[in-house]
């Protein structure tokens, strides 16, 4: 399900193809069928967007793209800000996220939200040349 959209999954599969290498990108069948699911939601347009959803009371950050000519220009302030309030009119209490460990920028604007880490999956990310890294996981209360 999406809301506040403007893309649809072979934008958000571009856009997401200029954003990541690790995590890979995903694809155009995994944005479809990620926004089959009524407890999924998608915000942004084609300079940055985020996939997010609700279950049980708890919110979960899927994935958060800002095209790399629109980066450090508040965009994905204003896409969490938007998560946020999307997962408490879905009746969310707390919000997660998993987050590449050396992603400095991404962790320092997740910080900036409020959210604060809870634990760590080493060897969680792949990178193509072989190379495993850590994801943090963060979180953060919405009551």
């Amino acid at each position: 399900m999406t809301s506040g959209l403007l893309l649809g999954p072979a934008g958000m599969a571009a856009l997401h193809g200029l954003c990541f290498a690790t995590p890979r990108p995903w694809t155009e069948a995994e944005f479809a069928d990620l926004l089959a699911s009524p407890l999924t939601f998608a915000l942004g347009d084609a300079a940055g967007l985020l996939v997010g959803r609700v279950v049980a009371g708890e919110a979960e950050l899927l994935t958060l793209a800002v095209h790399p000519d629109q980066r450090r220009a508040g965009r994905g302030r204003a896409l969490v800000a938007r998560f946020l309030a999307e997962a408490r009119v879905r009746g969310a209490e707390s919000a997660f996220l998993e987050v590449a460990a050396e992603n400095c920028a991404a962790t320092a604007l997740y910080a900036a939200c409020g959210f604060v880490p809870a634990g760590r999956r080493r060897g969680y990310y792949h990178h193509p040349d072989g190379r495993a890294e850590d994801a943090l996981i963060l979180v953060r209360s919405l009551t």
